[in-house]
């Protein structure tokens, strides 16, 4: 991460009515300057301009030396945070964590604010939907150095027609559109734009509401799965079956998860780790399967802190973004051998990590599992509902439930 420099200096370009200067604090960082003001100010003859400090004579230099001092030290303190997490920051949003103010005047500089919040609070696969949004709203209008007030519903209306004229699958629209509508109720909320503006009463995102079309697989065709031989396949062929089955016997555990899984979540012969998407604690009986498999990516110098699967390494995925694009890279490694592997066994469904989650949900429901807690909602575009049902279980109902998955 590169350095970033604070200072204070005597801003001497333009004196103010009463001929004194205004003391503003200097960021630098990345070959780029942002600057803060602190609200204080000194005639010319009382500064120093080789040292960036008032003169002794200067009124009031001890109070201005203290206040230059606390500001200097409270922001050095948060780059020294920012930086020992690993997360990356621009220099805006550096000031905009520490000054909690924020001046958006267009859509553009509003997406650049949510995306550099989602990108310092980790939250990337948000902000990955908040670029592509962003990405997109550019091809269709060219600009978003727009204000709010000239996306009205005619404006949506052409936008709708635009996407779908490009045949962008409903899914995506709908995403798109409520991406939209969540960046207008934050700047509605930040009363950075007014009720009287706000086009998504007259304009309803519900229309695009669209339902992912349920996929499972049988258990007969889990076993066909297991069965195949696939010895003398490429390498990521027989590590996408792993990692299928993993999640199948692994009480639908996701595909990031499973990438972050270390041997320290293992214990007891359970599996417990936090669930990236909702920072909920979830625990599983480890399977005889799940077993053979974590059994067959062991290394003999691993330490409990390493991960299990050959997905990420903690020497070279150190940042939260690095993790993330290595998990991507993977994932779209392994989804075509999936698809590949269900043609081998003769299946009809196109098989996905995410086949293998909602397999196991189907599973949970034939099981006797209440249905109550086991929602239809597996078959839904976010998977942070699907884990509300997960969520709901006590061990012993998961317990029960997964001696039958076979």
């Amino acid at each position: 991460m590169l350095t970033t420099s604070v200072e204070a200096i005597c801003f001497n370009y333009r004196p103010k009515r009463d001929n004194t200067y205004p003391i503003m604090l200097r960021l630098t960082k990345s070959g780029k300057r942002k600057y803060v003001s602190l609200g204080i100010s000194v005639k010319e003859k009382d500064w120093d301009f080789k040292k960036n400090q008032p003169k002794k004579s200067c009124p009031d230099r001890e109070a201005i030396v203290k206040l230059i001092s606390d500001k200097v030290s409270a922001y050095n303190s948060m780059i020294m945070e920012l930086t020992t997490k690993q997360q990356e920051f621009t220099i805006s949003s550096l000031v905009q964590i520490m000054e909690n103010k924020i001046a958006v005047k267009t859509v553009s500089e509003m997406y650049d604010y949510l995306i550099d919040e989602f990108h310092r609070t980790d939250h990337l696969g948000t902000m990955s939907v908040y670029k592509q949004s962003k990405s997109s709203l550019i091809k269709f209008n060219r600009t978003l150095d727009i204000p709010f007030s000239d996306i009205d519903c005619q404006w949506l209306e052409r936008y709708e027609k635009w996407l779908k004229g490009r045949n962008i699958k409903d899914t995506t629209v709908s995403i798109l559109f409520r991406t939209l509508r969540s960046v207008f109720n934050r700047a509605l909320s930040m009363k950075l734009i007014k009720q009287d503006i706000y086009p998504f009463n007259d304009f309803k995102v519900s229309k695009f509401d669209v339902r992912t079309k349920k996929r499972a697989v049988t258990k007969e065709d889990v076993k066909k799965i297991m069965s195949l031989d696939l010895s003398g396949e490429r390498h990521y062929m027989q590590l996408a079956r792993d990692i299928f089955l993993f999640s199948y016997f692994g009480a639908g555990i996701n595909f990031s998860d499973i990438a972050l899984l270390r041997y320290c979540d293992i214990s007891d012969g359970r599996v417990r780790y936090i669930r990236k998407k909702t920072g909920k604690e979830i625990s599983f009986p480890l399977s005889d399967a799940g077993q053979e498999i974590i059994k067959r990516y062991s290394r003999q110098d691993a330490t409990s802190e390493d991960y299990i699967f050959p997905i990420l390494d903690r020497r070279i995925h150190r940042t939260e973004i690095q993790r993330k694009n290595r998990i991507h890279k993977v994932i779209g490694k392994v989804n075509p051998c999936l698809a590949e592997i269900g043609r081998m066994a003769g299946l009809e469904t196109h098989l996905t990590t995410y086949v293998a989650r909602h397999t196991f949900a189907t599973v949970l429901k034939r099981s006797g599992v209440n249905i109550a807690i086991i929602s239809e909602s597996m078959g839904h575009s976010d998977i942070a509902t699907t884990q509300i049902y997960l969520d709901s279980f006590e061990n012993s109902q998961i317990d029960e439930a997964m001696k039958n998955l076979l």
